[in-house]
């Protein structure tokens, strides 16, 4: 078998290069544009990948067709899992344009070359929670629930799994499609929510806490280990349905000022914080984002690592490998 994982040198990507590692005999092509969120390949140099010869990485600009020459290289494919994607919200709200080339076009370009690939199997599509948009106190919307994008990153992947739909119906691409909530763990980027934290907290500075406009209410989320979410999605490789969507949810929802505390309290240090109404001064900010998950669960899945375990072991890492906060 050989797998065609985008975005593989990223946070998400990486963890689930890793998971293949550890759990296939596979061939495994990582395709990725290196932007800054990649770090460069410094985080398959951490998992150790270039000691593994199943592995051969190519360097692309999902904007544009993947060129003749790299096609050519990687050959057949079995399996696509398409992580690349422009992610992070207030970069979308500043430069709307470059989510749209990248979530929307260059999702096009990836189901185009999928459409080539005879012997294709299945083609994941990672899409996001934040499709449906904010999600009021006891909702938890269903994969196939109505798009409500918040913020311009949101609508670019919808914008992406409309077209997913669009290869399936027309060209009988075999896509499968993904909503995953807040994920966390080792080597994400540090203006992530968690990392940043810890730098904080390290550091003895203040803590800024999304919250309600009263500021009484911090944001909440479903968190996720991402390798939960790689082997979720190895799993789904092999159960789940194409022409199909799946919600990729955490065991339980957490607010961010809990989270927070419970950082500090695991790093030994105080917690200053103050509570800010982001979605008043930051349009695009949603209070509470959540997802009903029963769907993988009801095709035979449960999460091997639980949600405080997995955060324990985070935070422990981030506190060993300090390079890492920035």
């Amino acid at each position: 078998m050989k797998i065609l994982v985008t975005g593989g040198c990223g946070f998400i990507g990486h963890h689930f290069v890793e998971c293949l590692i550890k759990n296939t005999d596979w061939e495994i092509v990582v395709l990725d544009k290196l932007t800054y969120a990649s770090n460069g390949f410094d985080r398959l140099r951490d998992i150790e990948v270039f000691d593994d010869d199943r592995i051969t990485i190519f360097t692309a600009d999902f904007t544009k067709p993947i060129p003749v020459g790299i096609k050519q290289e990687i050959g057949g494919v079995d399996y696509i899992v398409h992580m690349g994607a422009e992610t992070h919200v207030d970069k979308s709200i500043d430069d709307p344009e470059s989510f749209v080339m990248s979530n929307v076009v260059g999702t096009m370009h990836i189901l185009n070359y999928a459409r080539e690939l005879k012997n294709l199997k299945k083609m994941i599509y990672f899409s996001t929670d934040e499709v449906f948009g904010a999600a009021p106190e006891g909702l938890a919307y269903q994969e196939w629930d109505r798009y409500n994008s918040g913020n311009p990153y949101a609508a670019s992947k919808a914008g992406g799994e409309e077209l997913c739909l669009a290869y399936a119906n027309t060209y009988k691409t075999p896509v499968m499609i993904t909503h995953t909530m807040n994920v966390f763990g080792e080597r994400q980027h540090f203006e992530k929510f968690i990392p940043m934290i810890i730098s904080k907290v390290l550091k003895g500075e203040e803590v800024t806490i999304h919250s309600n406009p009263s500021k009484t209410k911090a944001g909440s989320r479903f968190y996720i280990h991402a390798r939960n979410v790689a082997d979720v999605i190895l799993f789904l490789l092999e159960h789940g349905k194409v022409s199909d969507k799946y919600n990729i949810v955490g065991e339980r929802e957490v607010d961010n000022l809990e989270m927070a505390e419970f950082i500090a309290k695991a790093i030994g240090k105080p917690l200053k914080y103050k509570m800010v109404d982001f979605h008043s001064s930051r349009p695009g900010h949603d209070l509470r984002y959540a997802l009903f998950g029963r769907k993988v669960k009801s095709i035979g899945y449960e999460y091997p690592v639980n949600f405080e375990d997995s955060l324990t072991k985070t935070i422990e890492w981030f506190l060993t490998n300090r390079r890492w906060l920035g």
